[in-house]
Parts: structure tokens; sequence; C-alpha cells
């Protein structure tokens, strides 16, 4: 019966594996405005050429340096032709705006970019086009085949839309449709012609020019049910049909949904056969909430809803964007409250997306025109931005807040942008593992772990504006082996303590040494060797191997194997099942090749015991069952 029991043990132990991911899950994105990004050619609308020129500022390419934002995805906003400064009223889908450049100067701009490891996804707008469009010319006669591309009525049928808009419009004596205003009809893509032809120019940006994938603006409104306007069921079926189609042309496509709407109306979009991911609005201002409040409950129980609901890790954080004021002013521009604005979403599990200028403070709220100002470079004549006149004014204080100035700073907003980027590229654990909550004995603090196999980042954010200290942290699972980890600051490498973990891979009340400043975070890192930042790269043997033990089940004694193929030290220890060390077997400098040790338990209780040996940057565990 007690062999029974304990074979059940070995093999029944919960085995905590790494999500699916996809090279999405790799990348932190950031959204571009085109035209207020940098002015190439001294026209005062930014442009490709300038999208080119700084480049280096985004990502310079090479994975050594630091002096660069470190992003690996970039979204344009529109691209196409359109009479709308913001292009989301499109007049030809496969051109490119005339005040942006010319198609060559878009491929230019996508072959460095790709050069450079950088992604990038396309503003793509089907629930609309311009008025002005051919295809909406075309339909306003009744009897032309492009009739049915939009949606008309020989009458009104008085409705509004969902936030009390007029949504039918009258041209000549017929109305037809347009969620957002008159001068954007929507498109019928119920109708199969139409939506043939979205499928083709779906095909073209990828098959053709070589874009890695689509941002879907406000993709919940692409089908109607008479006054239902959102979340239609006819729109599953089409995000279904239309994965189908952007998968074939390249499995590696990337599809992000615009659906402003709470996370259970969002989840649906992007689980299953649909979207890839959806942008989160929720946790959005959940940390912003969270922040301005000095209270982190509510962030806690969002990132944990969140966590739970959608496919793992399948999902954009942001903290604002081109539709929504600045975050830096919804922040009172508080230099030290944005930072922990960016260090929660930076080490947050999701595909995290940053609007341009949210990294140097660029303040903007209003109209809309002001949350799109144009970029400030230096603290210079209209921030570097252009030579002319710029198509728009800045925002102030460029002079203080602009990429020259804050690069000075190793302290400054810029900076931290910089670091966290580089840390979450640098530690595959803030980028696909999973997500655990952690516990604090201070309220104001908001814990979490995420961790991919034998390794962890432990984050541990400050909500209040004061210093805090003499405080815990505890964790119940990880997927952490038991035993004492070593911890270090995740940022400089340096050595903190030990943390015993226990066989669930937790620990409890490990006390936090000296003082969490407020309003700010401290990322640690749990691993099985004290190696820092610097060091871990080189150390330990090419190839080190921890044999399974013979024989097992066993009792009394069990022998224990390993290789290793240069000389370096070993340790080779004994754990329980609650993570507490029984015994060390060998510890040492240890020379080349095949070596036995022998684990004694005569006066051990039956039960399961890991055997853990650790060399370099390495350890390795195998499982030993004893029988009595």
């Amino acid at each position: 019966m007690i062999r029974n029991l304990f074979l059940f043990i070995l093999f029944a132990l919960p085995i905590f594996g790494q999500a699916s991911t996809k090279w999405w899950n790799d990348a932190v994105f950031y959204e571009i405005f085109v035209r207020s990004f940098y002015d190439g050619n001294g026209d005062g609308k930014g442009d490709f050429r300038g999208l080119i020129n700084k480049l280096d500022y985004l990502n310079d390419g090479n994975p050594a340096t630091t002096t660069d934002l470190g992003v690996t995805g970039i979204w344009l906003m529109p691209i196409n032709p359109s009479p709308s400064y913001h292009g989301y009223d499109v007049t030809d889908y496969r051109g490119i705006e005339s005040d942006y450049g010319t198609m060559n100067d878009f491929k230019e701009f996508l072959t460095k970019a790709h050069q450079r490891g950088i992604k990038v996804i396309i503003d793509f707008v089907i629930n609309h086009s311009s008025r002005q469009h051919p295809w909406f010319a075309a339909s306003t006669d009744p009897s032309s085949p492009y009739r049915d591309y939009y949606i008309w009525k020989n009458f009104n049928p008085g409705y509004t839309g969902t936030w009390g808009q007029q949504v039918w419009h009258q041209f000549n004596n017929y109305y037809y449709f347009g969620m957002f205003w008159s001068g954007m009809p929507d498109l019928n893509m119920a109708h199969t012609p139409l939506k043939n032809e979205i499928f083709n120019l779906t095909r073209y940006w990828l098959d053709t020019m070589n874009v890695d994938g689509f941002r879907l603006d406000a993709i919940k409104h692409l089908f109607e049910d008479g006054q239902i306007m959102e979340h239609v069921p006819a729109t599953f079926a089409f995000l279904e049909e239309f994965r189908t189609v952007y998968k074939a042309a390249d499995p590696e496509a990337l599809t992000v949904g615009e659906v402003w709407s709470s996370t259970s109306q969002v989840v649906p979009y992007s689980n299953g056969n649909r979207l890839d991911i959806c942008f989160e609005f929720d946790l959005a201002s959940a940390i912003i909430n969270a922040i301005k409040n000095s209270s982190p409950g509510g962030l806690a129980n969002k990132m944990t809803s969140v966590a739970s609901l959608y496919q793992p890790l399948q999902y954009a954080t942001f903290l604002s964007n081109h539709d929504q004021d600045r975050v830096f002013g919804i922040l009172n521009q508080n230099e030290k409250w944005s930072k922990l604005a960016a260090s929660i979403y930076l080490t947050l599990p999701g595909v995290p997306f940053i609007y341009y200028g949210e990294e140097i403070g660029m303040n903007g709220y209003g109209i809309d025109e002001n949350k799109r100002r144009p970029m400030p470079w230096t603290p210079g004549t209209n921030g570097g931005f252009t030579t002319g006149t710029p198509w728009y004014a800045l925002g102030t204080p460029y002079n203080l807040n602009n990429v020259q100035t804050m690069s000075a700073s190793p302290t400054s907003l810029l900076s931290r942008y910089r670091d966290l980027i580089h840390l979450r590229n640098r530690e595959t654990a803030l980028r696909r593992g999973g997500y655990r909550a952690g516990t604090s004995s201070n309220g104001n603090i908001y814990a979490y772990c995420r961790d991919l196999d034998n390794e962890a980042i432990f984050v541990i954010h400050n909500f209040s504006e004061f210093p805090v200290s003499n405080f815990t942290v505890s964790m119940n699972q990880s997927n952490l082996d038991p035993g004492d980890l070593y911890v270090l600051n995740a940022e400089t490498g340096a050595g903190i303590g030990q943390v015993p973990i226990n066989f669930q891979g937790g620990f409890s009340n490990y006390a936090i040494p000296g003082e969490l400043a407020g309003k700010s975070t401290m990322i640690l890192k749990i691993q099985t060797t004290p190696v820092g930042v610097e060091d871990e790269a080189n150390s330990g043997p090419a190839s080190f191997t921890l044999h399974q033990n013979y024989p097992n089940p066993f009792n009394p004694s069990t022998v224990v194997s390993f290789s290793l193929d240069k000389r370096d030290f070993v340790d080779v220890s004994v754990y329980d099942i609650r993570g507490e060390k029984i015994t060390t077997l060998h510890n040492g400098i240890t020379e080349p090749g095949f070596h036995t040790v022998t684990f004694e338990a005569a006066n051990l209780p039956a039960g399961l015991y890991l055997i853990r040996a650790t060399t370099g940057n390495k350890q390795q565990t195998v499982k030993a069952v004893l029988l009595k």
C-alpha cells in the first residue's frame, strides 16, 4: 500500500509547464503616429524618412548596447491615403499616405526595421472607410455593384448609436450607416465580394509587403444586428474566417484587436480561433487608479482576473493610447508615479505597447490632436522635430521633457523606460513566465512572481508615497524547485541573500532588507546560484548531467551519479518534500568525468526526496522514492 502511494506521489506531482508562446510574447511594442514622430524632409510633418532616421533611438540592432530604447515591435497608426490628418478614414487600402513618403520609402523603413529585429504591424481599418473612397462614391448609385459594400436604407431607421451619436446619414434620398460620423461610412462585411476584397488586402500586406501583422481598429463594431452594434455573433464568425486567411498568408502574423470594453467582453475576441491578442483596457485603468489612490488592492484583483480569463500571456498591456488623455497628465505629471506605472506594466505578463513619447512624459488631453502632438527630440526650436513649421504645436514643457535632455540623466523617466525594457529583453521569465500573486505584511505592497522553469523574477511595488521597511513577502507556489535559492537584484545583479523555497515552489515571510522608497519598485531574481547578471553567461561547465538515481524506488540506499566536462565546483544535496535540506552528498571542486555518490537513508522515513546538483549557473533535480 505504501509502495503504491509513493509511486502515485512521484508521478502525480504537479508539473508547471511553459505556456504556449509566440514571437510577440518576446516583444515590446511602440505605437507610432508617423505624422508626429520625426520630419525627415522639413515640411512640418513626420514621414518614413524621419522614421528611418530615428530607428537607432528605438533599437540600434545591437543587443549589447543600452543607449537605445530596446523596443522590438512597432505599431504604425494608419499609413494609407486619407483626407484626415489621423488616417482612420481610408481612401486607398493598397496605397501610402503621400505626406509620409512613397511606397519605396515605406519598404526601406520596413527592411531596416527588420534588420534591427523589429517587427512591424500596421493599422488595418476595416470597420469603415472614408466617404471619399471610390467604393463609396460608386455605391451612391443604387444600381452599382458597389452598392452593398456599404449599408444603405431607403428610409431613416431613426435610432442612435451606443453613446447616443447619429449613425444614419442622409445622401440624396437614401441613408447610409456610419458608426463614428458621416465621413466614415461603415463597410458591409456581410457582402461576400467586399469580404473577399478585404481578404485579398490581407494577403497583399502580409505576402507582398511583408508586414508582420495588423492592429484592427474598432473591431467590436464590425457587424450590427439592428440596434445591437457591438459584440454581435456575426463579428466572431467573421474573425474565425479572417484568422484562416491571415494565418494561411503568414502563420506567424499577429493580430491585435481594439475592443474598448470590459475584460469579460474582450476575452471572446482572442480566446479560440479568432484574434491573437486584444488590448486590456480595464487593466490599464486599474494600474492608473491604483497609483492615484495609493491602493494596490483593486489592481491585484484585476490582474488575477486577467490572468485567469485569457489564454496564458495572450493579451496586450498598455497605459494609454492615441484616443485617450496621455498617461503623464493623468498621473499629475508626476515622474515618480510615471516610473511606477511603467515598472508595473513592463513587468506584468502580456505584450506591452508603449505610446510614442510616453517614455519622455509627453502630455496631452482634450481634443485628439492634443494627444498626438509632435515628438520633442531636443530642447531647441520645435523640439528638433522639424526644420519647418510643425503640423501641430508641440506640447509643454518640451524644453525639459525631450529625448536629448532626458537621455543625459540616468534617473530620468526615459532612462527608467530603457532600463525596464532592456531588463524584460534580458529576462525570459518576464516575457514568457507565468504570473503568481504574492502577499505582503504591508498593505501598501503589491508583489508578484514571474516564473519560468527553475528561475523567477519577483516584483515588489510600493504604492505608498512614503518609504516602507520591516516588511515581508510570501508566495504560495511557483515552478521553483525546493531548497535554499539565491536572491539577487535583477537590475544590478547584486546578491541580496537566500530564500528557502518549499515543495510547492513558494516561500513564507521573506524579510525584504532595507527600505523601499515611496511609489517605487524592487525587482528581484530568484535562482539556483549566486551568479549575477555580468557573470552568468560564462559560468559553469559547458556540459553537466545529473543522472537518475539507481535503484529507484530504493531501500535503504541508492547511488547518485553525475558527469561534467570541465573542472568546477559541484554541490549535490538532498531535500525532503517540504524543501528542507536533509543532507549534502557532495560539495567541492570536482574534476571532469563521471562521478558517483551514495545516498544512505536507513534513518529516514519513507517518502519522496529531491536530489539536486548545482554547478556554475546550472542546476538539475531528480526525484527519489524511499520505500519501507
